[in-house]
């Protein structure tokens, strides 16, 4: 059996790759030079940007809450940064923290992302707030109980009770990257790789949950009786 030309090609490359990093090793044991193939193919992977950075701004140091403010909930939990996240401790409900540069915030075209997951308690770990044109609303990732996802709110009612109701369960400990697309038309929303939200909003009143987590406006992460933790939180323009 023939092997197909493109596998035929993969393989040759890889025999070059490995003949160059061999004589590289080589050179390397002998204290010799470094061997140009060798250093070309050590750097050539990682001097192509990844696509998902191409764009995008982070909101999100690392190192501090730089940009940001612990939410003024009444209840709140210890905030702070420790190993490139946001820690939000439980709280009693509500604990968050609020983006301050409010005047460089897109308010529809555009793409935020972040990765979060649940430390302790059971309700939910994150909720996102952010603008949808002049209004904003949440993004309730394990809220009523531990596993309601939704927006709220749509038309008056809350993620619990509109058309992007679903369950989910979450698993403590578990990273899971979150994405929110926000145009005129649509709000969409992903966890991982699966869409969980896409409802269109024209001809649609888009809110905020009455309460507290009104204070996460208009950019906001927040969590209800639940420690969770935050990193890599980028925005990206779509236009």
């Amino acid at each position: 059996m023939k092997t197909p030309r493109i596998f035929g090609h993969c393989f040759l490359s890889l025999s070059i790759s490995f003949v160059a990093l061999a004589a590289c090793s080589a050179a390397e044991s002998t204290n010799a030079p470094s061997c140009k193939a060798c250093v070309a193919a050590k750097t050539t992977d990682a001097a192509k940007p990844a696509a998902a950075e191409e764009g995008c701004k982070s909101l999100f140091d690392g190192k501090s809450l730089n940009g940001w403010k612990p939410t003024n909930f009444i209840g709140k939990g210890k905030v702070e940064v420790k190993d490139g996240c946001i820690l939000l401790g439980k709280g009693n409900d509500l604990t968050g923290v609020s983006f301050v540069e409010t005047n460089s915030l897109s308010r529809t075209d555009y793409e935020i992302e972040l990765e979060g997951k649940r430390v302790g308690g059971y309700d939910f770990f994150c909720g996102l707030t952010f603008p949808v044109g002049k209004a904003c609303c949440t993004l309730v990732l394990g809220g009523w109980g531990g596993s309601v996802v939704g927006i709220s709110s749509i038309d008056g009612m809350d993620a619990s009770e509109n058309e992007t109701t679903k369950s989910m369960e979450f698993v403590k400990d578990r990273w899971y990257a979150i994405r929110v697309r926000v145009t005129a038309e649509k709000i969409e929303c992903w966890i991982d790789k699966e869409q969980i939200v896409d409802v269109t909003i024209t001809g649609k009143r888009i809110g905020m949950r009455f309460g507290e987590i009104e204070e996460s406006a208009p950019l906001g992460i927040a969590s209800y009786n639940t420690a969770s933790a935050f990193k890599n939180i980028r925005l990206r323009r779509l236009d």
